[in-house]
């Protein structure tokens, strides 16, 4: 009988897997652009840090505010405060990107600020000496460097992202432990519901540190991994092609 009963339990959970899946995927989403204007914002952060007061003063009373702050707190004010104060009607996407991006910005401004400061200062000082302008030092020798140092960090902040999606369910929002609360809330077949929650958030877990380890591996000089290997592989191919149209030619 016990095993019958655990039997029908996870079949419950496999007969539901199209809304647990749709969960995960809503939880990724709003993670994913969560993370892209994090990533943005932390930049501008990090250099304002790193500039003259009052930005930097203005900069770092963000940072240690919002890094202080819980996310359900953080969830609630924009949902309901900020929302009634600028008189306007987010949507649960919406508080839920802001509220995520608010809160992961001011970490992801100290990894890069770390990060710009890892990089030499005499790479700046070459670049200005042979003329280029120090935007384009910025952007095109100090950034990338600074991007591949933060890059296994901002991984690390993506899996957070996802996970924190979950207290998103306290504003509506379908993710995937909404999804679980409202299934378990019809079958009180509560221990499997949220065991399967536990395996999908671990597996995305695994996957994000699988894509940034590959795209820090790509991003190393030489670069390395399999992608990088591919890469090589098809720019000798396009070599070796324009070479035996010069011999046949």
């Amino acid at each position: 009988m016990n095993v019958l009963a655990i039997v029908i339990k996870w079949s419950y959970v496999w007969q539901n897997r199209g809304l647990l899946l749709h969960g995960l995927a809503v939880a990724a989403e709003v993670a994913a652009v969560s993370l892209a204007l994090s990533v943005l914002v932390g930049l501008l952060l990090a250099l304002a840090r790193m500039s003259k007061p009052p930005l930097t003063w203005l900069a770092a009373l963000y940072i240690n505010i919002f890094r202080g702050v819980p996310v359900i707190v953080s969830v609630v004010w924009v949902y309901f405060g900020l929302a009634l104060a600028l008189n306007v009607n987010f949507t649960v996407f919406e508080a839920g990107v802001i509220a995520l991006t608010l809160l992961y910005s001011a970490f992801i401004s100290e990894i890069y600020r770390s990060a710009l400061e890892a990089v030499p200062r005499g790479q700046r000082e070459a670049g200005l000496a042979v003329g280029m302008r120090r935007i384009r030092v910025f952007t095109s020798v100090v950034l990338p460097q600074a991007t591949k140092i933060a890059i296994p960090n901002i991984g690390s902040m993506l899996i957070g992202m996802v996970k924190d999606t979950s207290v998103l369910f306290i504003i509506g929002l379908t993710e995937l432990f909404a999804v679980v609360q409202n299934l378990g809330a019809s079958s009180y077949q509560y221990f499997a519901l949220y065991t399967a929650a536990a395996v999908l958030y671990v597996a995305v877990a695994f996957l994000v540190d699988f894509i940034f380890r590959t795209v820090e591996k790509t991003m190393q000089t030489p670069p390395t991994g399999r992608l990088a290997r591919l890469a090589t592989r098809r720019r000798r191919r396009r070599v070796e092609a324009i070479a035996a149209r010069f011999e046949t030619g």
